[in-house]
């Protein structure tokens, strides 16, 4: 007997990632699942701010209009949605799926929200409950950052998204969760694996890190094999194909652009993770040293070996705070001495800023086309460079003397050296700048909070 396959699909690994692609994924071939991954740690603060203007805002818009054109398809084919789309505000999220839902006519179909990571109105009796909610690196207490927090949001896995499919959701609305949770919890709610199944959690957990990021497992980004890719314009996003036993096969929709292959799968493995022996999530902890490859054919790639130990006490969560405000210029050089003229730029602008009096956290000067990659190791420039950029940033805690700085790159076009270009843009905007704060929770201080509900 064939073992029984799960077919789980990522269509997203960023928000602002490819429009088409959860189409693609949807109308070009069988699978189970679709997962989507909007989040980032400055997503959430981003979203807690429209939300502070709007409290119908505060999750990925960009996510109703896409269910608009793949829903009645996915009911048709009992095809589940798990989305962390929710942002800070899954409800609002969820209202608008459903009303979507309505206008289909798809009455029946379940929508799930999964709540609870956002902490931010409790940090304060948290702090004096004896959470301090400290800095994971440095160990300071939030206390010095309370005024300038942002949000706020505890990481769950996958446990609540499988309780939401479990109750019979067609679609799932998350809010915080971890990248991997999105592909573990199918796993979990098809096969019934217990919560303290760690070797096939891990596997799970693996499964969700190597397609989290979309086309970066399918040969987008791909160093090593780049010149060889075919077909990046219509590339495809990763499917898994999983297995009751934890094994499973990386793959994507026949007759996509792209590839999978051990060199593809191998560097998405390596992204974004710290101890390899212990990548800890609220799940499990996942051992990649005991990760398995083969290649398994044409645009398949095996995984399997993977081993487990048992998830920690605590959850990681996630700070955003304002650290203060930032402005970016950039003027083009071009040829001859396109690489002097920048500097002397830079020069002039320096001493210019000087005179000014204006006092800056951090300058930083990068010559784009010399050395701004790489810094002192990249080789001595060419005299013959066709042109330079000169890229100025500055940093400061308070708004005016940045506001002032942007008023100083412009004058530089007539009153600085020769050939200067690359400045219809106008003056660098004033940004802020949100910076984040790793803590962690004992979980039994956060629980999630699973509402599905039935389009009438």
């Amino acid at each position: 007997m064939m073992p029984r396959i799960i077919r789980i699909a990522n269509g997203q690994g960023f928000w602002g990632d490819s429009l088409e692609a959860p189409v693609q994924q949807v109308m070009g071939g069988p699978i189970d699942y679709l997962g989507l991954d909007y989040l980032a740690e400055v997503t959430m603060s981003i979203m807690q701010k429209q939300r502070s203007r709007d409290a119908r805002l505060g999750y990925a818009r960009d996510f109703i209009p896409l269910i608009e054109r793949i829903l009645a398809t996915c009911v048709e084919r009992n095809i589940k949605v798990i989305a962390n789309a929710g942002g800070v505000n899954p409800s609002a999220c969820r209202d608008a799926v459903v009303d979507v839902a309505r206008e289909l006519g798809l009455r029946g179909l379940k929508v799930a929200t999964v709540s609870g990571d956002d902490i931010l109105d409790r940090l304060d009796s948290l702090s004096s409950g004896g959470y301090p909610l400290s800095d994971l690196d440095s160990g300071r207490p939030i206390s010095e950052i309370r005024d300038r927090i942002q949000s706020a949001n505890v990481y769950f896995g996958a446990a609540p998204i499988a309780e939401a499919l479990d109750r019979g959701a067609g679609i799932v609305i998350t809010g915080r969760c971890t990248d991997t949770g999105l592909t573990l919890a199918p796993m979990i709610h098809e096969f019934g694996w217990p919560a303290d199944d760690w070797n096939r959690l891990a596997s799970g957990t693996v499964a969700g890190h190597i397609i989290e990021c979309g086309a970066q497992c399918t040969g987008g980004n791909c160093q090593f094999e780049w010149e060889s890719i075919e077909r990046l314009e219509e590339i495809g996003y990763p499917i898994v194909e999983a297995r009751e036993d934890g094994s499973f096969v990386v793959t994507k929709h026949a007759g996509t652009g792209g590839r999978v292959s051990l060199a593809t799968v191998k560097e998405q493995l390596v992204y974004e993770i710290g101890d390899p022996a212990a990548y800890i999530t609220p799940d499990c902890i996942a051992d990649f040293t005991t990760i398995r490859l083969a290649d398994a054919g044409r645009d398949r790639v095996e995984v399997s070996g993977v081993q487990g130990r048992p998830a920690t006490d605590s959850f990681k969560v996630s700070v955003s705070y304002l650290a203060g405000y930032k402005a970016v210029g950039t003027l083009v050089y071009s040829w001859p001495d396109a690489y002097a003229k920048a500097r002397m730029a830079a020069e002039v602008l320096r001493l210019r800023l000087d005179k000014l009096g204006l006092r800056f956290d951090e300058v930083l000067i990068e010559f784009v086309g010399v050395n701004a990659c790489h810094g002192p190791l990249a080789p001595p420039p060419s005299p013959d460079l066709a042109e330079v950029q000169l890229r100025v940033g500055v940093r400061a805690g308070s708004k005016d003397p940045v506001e002032r700085f942007t008023k100083e790159i412009a004058p530089l076009v007539l009153n600085g050296p020769p050939t200067v270009t690359g400045f219809a843009g106008g003056r660098p905007r004033v940004e802020e700048i949100v910076a984040y704060w790793p803590a962690l929770l004992p979980k039994t201080q956060a629980a999630a909070i699973v509402e599905v509900i039935e389009v009438a």
